[in-house]
């Protein structure tokens, strides 16, 4: 055999499609019944006929991500388009609205509107730059970047500095501007302000602004999976589910072998294959604070008080930004917030095939300590009513998974921890170690491709792509790339 990849997540089967189209013979190894990681659409049996999302369910990545748009995704997966690519209410009825329309997100903003044209809007009119510059591989110059994006890297740059810092304020007049873009450094699960969740903030609140917004797959994020799936097999690749991979034993002879795993998983599998100082580099990767999964069934829409954010595809349910700063600080400090930090979204908002005999899906997670067994279901319930008078008028039945057994369905999520790592400075630039090559583990034919190297977490298949592609020089020779480049 060729290529075995280990773990079928977005990052894994990019790699398994781009070693098929090479001409390789590739297998892939996924734990669970079924494919897709975190990436993957099921019936939970909460209602007849209903399926949820059961990890991400908004892609921004999805028509921004290089590998994706190689790919083709857009002429395989229908990307239905949110009017608000999301929303963030707040105390007393308000709430901020990032519309797709850049300008009419402006005009709402009043006076910080100006503000966030200069900050978002300068940044949204150069989306490509900005991607290649925050989803490189963190080691080399960006593909395409020089010369014409280096304005761009500087703007972001200068950003992330600002909004990362004590100065994240300073530009600002009003509280809902700042509340708009902090519900978006939220989605790092980390202490704010902070330079990486400055980074997440920018690049995602830009791309609400360009291309697709925060599109949401038609049927469900499983539909990404699916494509990627059918393409593989029409390559002569094969998924083998139900196959864990605890030891070398439980994989087949392969030319290469690449982990869409954590570091820890590697390191248990391999053991003293690996060189004594790279699994001790690997054995210090951090994993972060965690995400607790709430999974709705409602009889209606959420009755927002404010009708706009019944317009967004995503809301972020977290309050003020010093609301949000103080979640997030106890969180990390291994508390539970007594207002937790939500993010929601209702995927009927923009696909009413979703709804199944009047019951839709509501997908929410709340952020809690890492390893935290605690059921959330009342917590983020009173949240959202904060901001939703009579949520619990429509809630018919929810299901709780507590971040303490997140793993039991994607075992990258260590203790919950969503983005397979601690989201900090140094681990965005040093993921998973500070090695020249973060995909090669010093081991023969061995990679690691998964949301613990770079770009790190996300539905954008960069991980895989880029460790396939040097796999296929180093093992195979193959220089030619089998999707192109972006």
């Amino acid at each position: 055999m060729d290529v075995v990849v280990v773990g079928s997540g977005p990052n894994g089967l990019a790699a398994a499609v781009t070693m098929a189209r090479a001409g390789l013979g590739v297998t892939v190894l996924e734990a669970q019944p079924t494919a897709g990681g975190g990436a993957r659409t099921l019936d939970l049996g909460l209602a007849d006929g209903l399926v949820h999302d059961v990890c991400s369910a908004v892609h921004p990545m999805a028509w921004a991500s290089p590998f994706f748009r190689a790919f083709g995704l857009e002429r395989r997966v229908e990307l239905l388009v949110p009017e608000a690519s999301y929303a963030q209410p707040l105390p007393g009825g308000r709430a901020g609205v990032a519309w797709h329309d850049l300008e009419r997100t402006v005009a709402d903003l009043g006076a910080d509107g100006p503000a966030w044209r200069a900050l978002v809007g300068g940044l949204a009119g150069h989306a490509s730059d900005v991607v290649r510059v925050a989803l490189g591989d963190k080691r080399s110059v960006p593909t395409g970047l020089l010369p014409g994006g280096v304005g761009t890297a500087a703007r972001f740059g200068l950003g992330v500095l600002e909004q990362g810092s004590a100065a994240w304020g300073l530009r600002f007049r009003d509280e809902v501007a700042p509340a708009l873009l902090t519900g978006v450094a939220a989605h790092a699960i980390t202490p704010l302000p902070s330079p990486a969740a400055a980074g997440t903030a920018l690049l995602l609140a830009s791309l609400a602004h360009a291309g697709q917004g925060w599109p949401i797959p038609r049927g469900g994020s499983g539909a990404i999976v699916a494509a990627l799936v059918e393409d593989l097999i029409a390559h002569g690749g094969t998924v083998v589910t139900d196959h864990p991979v605890r030891s070398r034993r439980d994989l087949p002879d392969a030319r290469c072998v690449l982990f869409d795993t954590t570091p820890r998983t590697l390191v248990e599998v391999l053991g003293d294959e690996l060189a004594p100082g790279r699994r001790a580099a690997l054995e210090r990767y951090r994993y972060g604070d965690g995400a607790a999964k709430v999974d709705f069934v409602l009889s209606g829409p959420v009755p927002w008080a404010h009708p706009d954010v019944a317009r967004a595809g995503t809301v972020h349910v977290g309050g003020t930004r010093a609301q949000m700063v103080r979640a997030e600080a106890e969180v990390h400090a291994g508390r539970h917030a007594e207002l937790p930090m939500c993010l929601v979204s209702d995927p009927a908002t923009v696909d009413p095939g979703r709804v199944r005999g009047g019951l839709r899906p509501l997908w929410t997670y709340a952020h809690v300590p890492a390893g935290s067994d605690v059921d959330v279901t009342e917590a983020v319930t009173r949240h959202i009513e904060r901001y939703a008078p009579g949520f619990r008028d429509v809630v018919v039945t929810s299901r709780c998974v507590p971040a303490a057994r997140m793993a039991d369905h994607n075992a990258n999520y260590v203790g919950g921890d969503i983005a397979a790592g601690a989201v900090s400075l140094r681990q965005v630039l040093a993921r998973p170690t500070a090695a020249a090559d973060p995909y090669a583990t010093g081991a023969d034919g061995v990679y690691l491709c998964s949301a613990a190297t770079p770009p790190g977490p996300g539905v954008h298949g960069l991980g895989g792509w880029f460790a396939a592609r040097r796999a296929l020089r180093r093992e195979f020779g193959i220089r030619v790339r089998p999707l192109g480049g972006v």
